[in-house]
């Protein structure tokens, strides 16, 4: 009985240390600039690949740097298409790329996803009273944008069963292009090609 009962409490402290065990994990910081890669979807290291690629590569090219260097065009950056069949959060795509220009400090920008705000804004200005008319914004007043930025995000996706893996491959391709309002003339166009490929055993299915 004694022996038995030494067996119970034994077993009792073993569950309640794997139970504490259990619950006492322990969580990071990780390196934003070097995110583990678990499948072939799109994922934010694929974001700052694109980011980087497509900055460096506009602030680079010839004509743009002859235009930045003598003034700061206006730009205008609309979102990103996304014409996968992935849920991908485009507007950090979007984000990343006009915060890295916005920082080259070479363009100025307009930001269209504000306008409601603006609009608001200005009437409450002129209509409420509270503000002295002669530094009230007024409509009309506001620059004009010279060039407007466009991107898209395209994939292909393929699946081959071989005898002993499943293989999944993964093609992205991003384009993006500047044009010029009033010419209508496409100043500048790249694209960052991404491929993943991802192989599973087929014993694990």
């Amino acid at each position: 009985m004694a022996i038995l009962r030494k067996y119970f409490i034994g077993l009792l402290g073993l569950c309640v240390i794997l139970v504490l065990s259990a619950g006492c994990g322990s969580t990071q910081y990780g390196d934003a600039s070097n995110v583990p890669v678990y499948d072939t979807d799109f994922g934010a290291t694929d974001l700052q690949q694109i980011a980087a690629k497509m900055t460096t590569s506009l602030l680079t090219f010839p004509p743009i740097v002859q235009i930045t260097d003598e003034r700061r065009p206006v730009i205008m950056v609309e979102r990103v298409k996304n014409k996968t069949t992935q849920h991908i959060d485009t507007e950090s795509i979007t984000d990343s790329i006009r915060t890295k220009l916005i920082r080259s400090g070479k363009f100025r920008f307009l930001d269209k996803s504000t306008d409601s705000q603006t609009i608001a804004e200005i009437k409450r200005q002129q209509d409420q009273g509270l503000t002295q008319q002669s530094q009230a914004a007024q409509f009309g007043t506001q620059e004009a944008a010279e060039f407007i930025l466009t991107a898209n995000l395209t994939e292909i996706k393929q699946k081959k069963d071989e005898f002993w893996n499943k293989r999944t491959s993964e093609y992205y391709k991003f384009t993006m292009n500047l044009k010029n309002l009033k010419s209508g003339i496409l100043e500048w166009a790249d694209e960052k090609e991404i491929s993943k490929l991802q192989k599973n055993p087929r014993f694990w299915y």
